[in-house]
């Protein structure tokens, strides 16, 4: 991450400001003159929350935060809130901004900077006048006896994990084929002291991880299949948390080939992998007390000569036999496979996440991820909470057996598809038959990827589940 996060030491004067306020009476600790006051007073009767003012020498900002309300919307109106101000200070090409909470809670400043930080990643790498095009803004001060050192780093090391999966999310596959995606995540387990393992194909064919093997009959770059571990010494739980990611690299739909159209932005199918990768970097970083384990299976899916087809009949890892009906319904084969292997650490939980249903997308947008759950109820009462503080929320589907039946098969164990209804749950049903242990299912095919900048969520991949992940799993350690 390229902008700098510090705690001021004095209280800010000249320098370019936002003041963080819940009404009009805290103006008076800004030092306004009289014109700034009542210009200041017009606006916010505007319903205008962020009003900015011109001294020439420097620039003002007075962002009126949410009085009211649940502590959620609080926090997210605090991050739209720093999305603005973002936006206006990169129009003015200010390089260093103070953050001075006059009254505003630890959270509702934190949220607010985070807000402020995550509008303003780019990705530039393939610009011709990449620095003509980048962001003005390069230092975010904050002046506050109540925000410590420890927020403002854990702040930075969870913003810079949102970066990194947003810069292997948007990467196109041309840069970050399988085996290139398991060395980003070797780096990042160097960077933060978590262990990391890559298994190649020669490792995968001894496993007979038969869904990944299938998926990537097609491509001529191998698979990967990657084991990021986070174990402290001093770890609250002595079965690990398991984290899978889907990390289809790149979907064409293999021989039920998608349009057009709907492959653009298929480089993203490997957002559920970059964000457990970025969990763990950030869990490991913060030495969180909590022993992680993430498991990436990872290959592109191409309909090259000897791509699997429709009618196959694929062995799987845990020896399930599956007739594929559709080879676009990769995503639940490699992680069927990855589901199955995480048995052998005896979890006290699994959460998979993925890029895996066009439905869920249909069914609630991008304003939120589909969530199921099974033998999990409490964890996923405590998954949804982070969810609201964070605002990666989660709806919740149901997972009724009466689902099983739409993966019947004639020929084999199941299907790898249901029938035209309820398709994300479907999905979610099949990768159930994998697992034995307390398991939640999360499919983010809506939040993962934004066409065009909504608010601190830039255009492209989101980062989508690492916040999540980070508080979810920060909460079990302070539970």
């Amino acid at each position: 991450m390229d902008t700098i996060i510090k705690k001021a030491l004095r209280k800010p004067t000249a320098a370019d400001t936002a003041y963080l306020v819940k009404g009009v009476q805290d103006l008076k600790a800004l030092n306004l003159d009289e014109r700034e006051m009542e210009y200041v007073k017009k606006e916010h009767r505007a319903k205008r929350n962020v009003i900015g003012i011109n001294r020439y020498k420097n620039r003002l900002y007075v962002v009126f935060n949410v009085l009211n309300g649940v502590r959620s919307k609080r926090l997210e109106t605090s991050r739209k809130n720093g999305a603005d101000v973002e936006a206006m200070l990169n129009k003015a090409k200010i390089e260093r901004v103070v953050v001075y909470p006059v009254n505003s809670t630890i959270e509702e400043s934190l949220a607010f900077a985070e807000g402020l930080l995550l509008s303003n990643y780019q990705f530039l790498k393939y610009k011709k006048d990449a620095a003509k095009k980048a962001n003005s803004l390069k230092e975010l001060d904050i002046y506050s006896d109540e925000i410590t050192e420890g927020h403002i780093n854990e702040l930075s090391l969870i913003v810079d994990s949102v970066y990194k999966v947003r810069d292997m999310v948007n990467e196109p596959v041309m840069e970050l084929n399988a085996t290139k995606f398991a060395e980003e995540i070797k780096k990042m387990g160097v960077e933060s002291g978590a262990k990391v393992e890559v298994f190649n194909k020669k490792k995968i064919e001894s496993l007979k991880m038969g869904g990944l093997l299938a998926v990537n009959q097609g491509s001529i770059d191998p698979p990967t299949f990657t084991i990021m571990e986070w174990k402290p010494g001093k770890a609250l739980n002595k079965k690990p948390v398991i984290l899978v990611g889907k990390g289809v690299v790149y979907d064409t739909g293999g021989l039920s080939l998608k349009p057009t159209n709907y492959m653009d932005t298929m480089k993203c199918d490997m957002a559920g992998g970059a964000a457990v990768a970025g969990a763990i970097y950030a869990i490991a970083r913060a030495k969180l007390p909590v022993y992680v384990i993430g498991l990436i299976p990872a290959t592109d899916n191409r309909p090259d000569g000897n791509a699997y087809t429709p009618g196959d009949v694929i062995t799987m890892y845990d020896g399930t036999t599956v007739e594929v009906l559709n080879t676009d319904a990769e995503g639940r084969m490699i992680l069927a496979d990855a589901l199955s292997y995480a048995k052998k650490y005896k979890p006290e939980l699994v959460i998979d996440i993925a890029t895996l249903t066009g439905a869920a997308m249909r069914a609630i947008g991008r304003q939120a991820m589909v969530g199921m759950k099974t033998k999990a109820e409490a964890d996923f009462e405590m998954l949804k909470k982070s969810g609201d503080y964070v605002h990666e929320r989660v709806v919740e589907f149901p997972l009724w057996d009466e689902y099983k039946e739409d993966l019947k098969s004639e020929i084999a164990d199941m299907k790898n598809i249901g029938g035209t209804d309820a398709g994300a749950i479907t999905a979610a049903k099949f990768l159930e038959h994998f697992t034995d242990y307390p398991y939640i299912h999360l499919d983010i095919a809506g939040p993962s990827w934004f066409s065009k900048k909504e608010s601190y969520n830039t255009a492209g991949g989101s980062g989508v589940g690492v916040r999540l992940f980070y508080d979810f799993i920060k909460a079990k350690a302070n539970r």
